[in-house]
């Protein structure tokens, strides 16, 4: 099965899902939730009223969470899809259809082992080989560790004219090891960013997200687990795979680098989609997604997502100016993403 979405998400970040959400309502009251839903709604992301009309009536609702102002941004959002839970974990697995098109300039599975082809279609943009041309460890555009910096200035040799040929062939090289890496050492092989005086470790900033949303260890500790653990965890998803995609977003084209893993029950699946590589704007970010099922309603689901992502730009003068505009953007850029997912489906 083929299903696009051409929206793109703002943040790879946070979606808040509940492993054993069951509907426990009257069949017949369509105008319950499945309770713990309910109370997550009610007692955490505190929907008002009119919100709750609203997805109730099946609109989609989106609103910011809190978040540290300087650091990270959260967005919640909601739907009710009427569509089997099975017909969108198959669009996720055909991933590179699923995200293709519209913000998405190239989208790709990783193989396992991963292989230099994986990442045949990475191109960098003009602008990103012009950056790392200047590029030094404490000083640069793009996020890299300092290994990877110090490799290009070792290989590429920018006074010949194929220059962006050898840049992005040594960059596959390097996605290709630090997938590897990342396979075989979980967080612990995550990258050191060095593209600013002080290094910024993305293992820990991944930590610090994950803390910050206590409802994971509440609601699904299993996944909580596995996010942290991985590849040494004894808590498996149904399934997992490696991605990476080129994508429209900001001012700059990114790349990035995510881990989706899936579980699967028949009171809940859980979706995870963890960045582990972004080439611009972000030092990490996690997006859970949580779909259930409610009987009351039909034989669709609830789709409950919360983004959330740590990044450097939110910070000092710059920072301070655009926090509003960009929490403004994930709110609206969630609810498109949750409307389009629906139509998809």
């Amino acid at each position: 099965m083929s299903c696009r979405i051409r929206v793109m998400r703002p943040f790879v970040a946070l979606a808040l899902a509940a492993s054993g959400w069951m509907a426990v309502s009257n069949p017949s009251a369509q105008s319950r939730l499945p309770a713990r839903l309910d109370a997550y709604l009610t007692k955490t992301v505190q929907l008002t009223a009119e919100e709750r009309a609203s997805l109730m009536s099946g609109e989609p609702v989106a609103k910011p969470l809190q978040a540290d102002p300087q650091r990270e941004v959260a967005v919640f959002g909601a739907i009710w899809i009427d569509a089997p839970v099975a017909r969108y974990i198959a669009a996720l697995d055909d991933i590179e259809n699923f995200e293709k098109g519209g913000g998405f300039r190239a989208t790709k599975k990783v193989s396992d082992p991963a292989r230099l082809d994986d990442f045949a279609e990475l191109v960098l943009p003009p602008e990103d080989i012009e950056d790392l041309r200047a590029c030094e460890v404490g000083s640069c555009e793009i996020k890299l560790g300092a290994e990877a910096l110090a490799r290009l200035r070792k290989e590429v040799d920018w006074s010949r004219t194929d220059a962006k040929a050898q840049v992005e062939q040594v960059a596959r090289a390097i996605a290709v090891e630090y997938v590897t890496a990342y396979r075989a050492g979980g967080n612990s092989r995550l990258a050191v960013y060095r593209d600013s005086e002080k290094p910024t470790y993305v293992a820990e900033e991944f930590r610090r997200l994950i803390e910050a949303m206590p409802e994971l260890t509440e609601y699904v500790p299993d996944m909580r687990r596995y996010l942290l653990e991985f590849p040494k965890t004894s808590s498996r998803p149904t399934r997992s795979f490696i991605y990476w995609q080129e994508a429209e977003f900001g001012l700059k084209p990114t790349i990035r680098i995510n881990h989706v893993a899936i579980q699967e029950s028949p009171t809940a699946t859980v979706v995870a989609s963890k960045q582990l590589y972004s080439s611009h704007y972000f030092w990490t970010a996690l997006e859970l997604r949580v779909l259930v099922p409610d009987p009351s309603r039909g034989k669709g689901f609830w789709f409950v997502n919360v983004n959330r992502s740590r990044s450097d730009g939110l910070s000092g003068f710059v920072g301070r100016i655009i926090r509003g505009k960009v929490r403004e953007g994930a709110r609206s850029g969630m609810e498109a993403a949750l409307r389009a997912t629906k139509g998809a489906l």
